[in-house]
């Protein structure tokens, strides 16, 4: 370790890991080349699914199995449609045959009350984002070319929600990126009010992003996996807030070495060797978490962990390499105007965090109590969590689709635009037919196209899409298939593919929160040698998601006036919060087991509270604002996850690693650091004062 920080830092070698860790970052991104994602997000469903075995089932019976369709909802502003608007819109139907499948397509169809008309367009499956989009474009302008005044058109249904969930993301990275960038230079500013500084660990982090982007994607390839518009942003956010996590720990304990050696590259060479264990096991502890996402069952959640695993490895990289090495070059004058001088006063004695910590010591029984007190009655907001969102829910602005959706469910029953597929044997299909329109929730059942040995029927339910009402109707209705004829038949269809994705979801969740405690446990353990303080720490960090978590859900209800959370919120704000939160309460207990061999237990951690305050703090605030960034993107799932961890960092980096740490540890003593035993216990570094004091009397005596 020593050996390799004199080679980060040397006076010749610093320029040749600098340059040589950029000209690695630019040869990768020329090599692989930067691409945005150009790819929606995938289902990802095992192929255990019903859902994917009715609709591989369903591919037998269709000609070109490649195919999609968009579904136009035309109505006037008010009143019927008349003959001359339903004239005009048949004329439509002419026009858009030169994108349609085939070349043709099918005449309206109108509501029982005159009021809507919906036409299907049947489309071939494009896998590009933009193509997809492109053609959504064309669409819509033929489709509303020529309409009478006041007749209106809408293109919804599976086609049009898959490009309005594109368009969230078109140009995501970079609005993501600019914002992000934009809050972190500005949070750097105010903790070092330098108008230079920030410039050095914002570059390095941006490069970190860019390179780790292209990493991640050359990594997802090799294993199989796509990684669409989501995934992408989501990484951008996590290797800027970690990155620049660790540029300020380093750059912080620089500062204060600064004033002890007057060589800058010495002062950043002992920097590095006392903040380096706790970075690399911040990032360990982050990046294995991600990875547990490997073990899930959908795709999506696969991608999202083989990225920000990625991601994360390349932002500690950058920050143990790179960041020290440029820093040192440039000097002591990168921290104008306020340059730590050799010599100068100790800033860790004046620390406002050591006047709390030295406070908290004095009655540390009733501050753990009421710190868990305050947890218990934030998440109190858990009574209120309603998890679930149906199709129309899941965007801040409603969108086209949106509008079209509930624009149609006013005339024809709401499932319209996406019925359910049953695929029974061939011979069962006239039995199913006529049992399955008594199930209820059920309104229709058509037959559909059949060979031999299957059939299909379409079933349209009296739910919204991807709604907790559709997902009782689907769950009844394969219940009641599976006492009709054989009990084969399956149900599928988008509704059915939502259901068993929520369920997919669940378990991955039920498996992968287990493995992110096991493994967090684990690299504590490792870390400080101890048993006690990991249990410690974790039960503290988990408390404070439960408390996030409660006081996202009030604020969802009452200001946002969000109808619920998202499937897969509750997973990814646990595994971002506990994996990112117990990074504050890494930094600080590996600054205090530095401080206990000379100080004690209590002194050591109130000198690592002085230490580390200030520079967690920030730390955290910049965390919290860069996920709070993810609101800029009009998806509800997207901004839930970024409130819940926003208010769970400011939560775990002001209370939790602040007091709560601290008082358990005043608490325990020397146990904290059970089974080993610390160098020096609380009971002789009292001793030690009082020796030192008893030493001074005589000469004190003299002196009077």
């Amino acid at each position: 370790m020593a050996a390799l920080t004199r080679f980060i830092t040397g006076a010749k070698t610093s320029w040749i890991v600098l340059l040589a860790g950029l000209a690695a970052a630019a040869g990768l991104i020329v090599a692989a080349g930067y691409e945005s994602a150009d790819s929606a997000p995938a289902v990802g469903l095992p192929d255990s699914a019903e859902s994917v075995q009715a609709a591989a089932l369903q591919d037998q019976l269709i000609v070109d199995d490649n195919s999609t369709s968009a579904l136009l909802v035309f109505a006037r502003d008010s009143g019927e449609l008349s003959e001359d608007d339903l004239a005009a819109i048949t004329e439509r139907t002419v026009e858009l045959s030169d994108l349609a499948l085939e070349g043709f397509v099918p005449p309206p169809t109108v509501s029982d009350d005159g009021t809507t008309a919906i036409v299907a367009v049947p489309l071939e499956k494009e896998s590009s984002v933009s193509g997809q989009a492109e053609r959504a474009d064309e669409i819509r302008t033929i489709a509303a070319d020529g309409l009478p005044s006041g007749v209106q058109v809408w293109l919804t249904g599976a086609e049009g929600f898959e490009v309005d969930i594109a368009a969230v993301f078109e140009g995501a990275n970079f609005v993501l990126l600019g914002v992000t960038a934009l809050v972190v230079a500005l949070l750097l500013i105010i903790t070092y009010r330098s108008p230079i500084l920030w410039i050095v660990p914002l570059a390095v982090v941006g490069i970190a992003d860019f390179t780790a982007g292209v990493a991640a994607r050359l990594v997802a390839d090799a294993a199989g996996i796509t990684l669409d518009g989501s995934v992408t942003g989501i990484l951008s956010v996590l290797v800027f807030g970690a990155g620049t996590n660790y540029a300020l720990l380093l750059m912080s304990r620089y500062r204060d070495e600064l004033r002890l050696h007057q060589d800058r590259r010495e002062a950043m060479a002992i920097a590095l060797r006392g903040a380096g264990p706790a970075i690399i096991a911040s990032g360990t502890t982050v990046a294995l978490a991600l990875a547990t996402l490997l073990f899930g069952e959908l795709t999506g959640n696969r991608a999202l962990g083989l990225a920000g695993a990625v991601g994360i490895v390349v932002a500690m990289a950058f920050a143990l390499l790179v960041l020290p090495s440029a820093l040192v070059v440039f000097g002591r004058w990168i921290f104008w105007p306020i340059v730590p001088r050799y010599g100068s006063p100790d800033a860790i004695a004046r620390s406002p965090w050591g006047k709390l910590g030295r406070r908290v010591s004095r009655r540390p029984l009733i501050v753990a109590i009421a710190g868990f007190a305050v947890l218990g009655a934030m998440a109190a907001g858990l009574t209120t969590l309603n998890v679930g969102l149906s199709q129309n829910d899941r965007f801040i602005t409603k969108p086209e689709a949106v509008i079209g959706q509930e624009r149609l469910a006013e005339a024809f029953a709401a499932g319209s635009t996406s019925p359910a597929v049953v695929i029974v044997p061939a011979d069962e299909a006239e039995l199913v037919l006529a049992e399955v329109v008594d199930v209820d929730g059920v309104v229709s059942a058509t037959a559909g196209a059949a060979d031999d040995e299957i059939a299909q029927l379409d079933v349209v339910l009296d739910a919204d899409p991807e709604s907790q009402e559709a997902f009782d109707i689907i769950a009844t209705l394969r219940l009641a298939l599976d006492d009709i004829g054989d009990g084969s038949a399956l149900v599928g269809g988008m509704d059915a593919e939502a259901l068993d994705q929520r369920d997919a979801q669940q378990r991955d969740q039920n498996l992968v929160i287990p493995l992110i405690l096991v493994l967090v446990l684990a690299v504590l353990i490792v870390l400080l040698r101890a048993l006690l303080a990991p249990l410690l720490l974790l039960v503290a960090v988990v408390a404070s998601y439960f408390s996030a978590v409660g006081i996202g859900s009030i604020l969802f209800a009452t200001v946002f006036g969000f109808p619920g959370v998202d499937t897969n919120v509750l997973l990814f704000s646990f595994l971002f919060l506990v994996a990112l939160g117990v990074d504050y309460s890494i930094f600080l207990v590996t600054r205090a087991k530095e401080e206990v061999p000379a100080l004690g237990t209590t002194e050591g951690m109130v000198r690592a509270l002085a230490a580390t305050g200030g520079v967690i703090t920030s730390a955290g605030i910049v965390l919290a604002a860069v996920f709070a960034v993810l609101g800029v993107l009009p998806l509800i799932t997207l901004t839930q996850i970024g409130i819940i961890v926003c208010v769970g960092v400011l939560i775990d980096t002001l209370l939790v690693r602040t007091v709560i740490v601290p008082a358990i540890t005043f608490l325990a003593k020397d146990r904290f650091w059970w089974p080993r035993r610390p160098e020096l216990t609380d009971a002789e570094a009292a001793q030690r004062g009082a020796d030192g004091q008893a030493q001074r009397m005589p000469e004190l005596q003299t002196t009077s």
